[in-house]
């Protein structure tokens, strides 16, 4: 069992698409296990986006990420950090597949829609800025044996 950081960024919830994406986690069976909707600070986008603090693009990449508020999940589920990113589709909206988030509803390299955890490591500490311990809630959903194995 995994869990992810998954950000629904400015454009998705501006475009009104966030129960269309939050749907898709849903339906493959993710559990989504604490959610709140936010407003980045320039403070919190430069502890996010630490690796690319120094970067040329990141001027742009914080102008956007604080320019409207964003929902911010914890998705919770079997290998869900490779499923969630699968689930994503490729960085760019133009090359992102068909049936992929991104490849549905996105035709920008930056103005992709949503954010996610790309490893383990990177979940623990992309969590840690967005949550407080108190704020998940752990849960086993009923319909579990009918979309999971037990020994999976």
């Amino acid at each position: 069992m995994q869990r992810s950081l998954v950000l629904l960024k400015p454009d998705a919830v501006e475009r009104k698409l966030m129960g269309q994406i939050i749907a898709r986690f849903e339906a493959k069976g993710l559990r989504i296990v604490a959610m709140k909707m936010l407003r980045v600070t320039p403070e919190l986008a430069k502890q996010h986006y630490a690796e690319h603090v120094e970067k040329p693009f990141y001027p742009g990449l914080e102008a956007f990420i604080i320019s409207a508020p964003i929902v911010a999940m914890a998705v919770e589920g079997l290998e869900a950090i490779t499923v969630i990113r699968n689930l994503l589709g490729a960085t760019s909206g133009l090359k992102a597949a068909p049936g992929t988030i991104r490849g549905d509803f996105s035709c920008s390299r930056q103005m992709n829609l949503v954010h996610a955890s790309d490893s383990e490591e990177s979940a623990a500490r992309e969590l840690d800025l967005y949550f407080e311990a108190s704020d998940f809630c752990d849960y086993t959903p009923r319909l579990t044996p009918v979309i999971q194995a037990d020994d999976e």
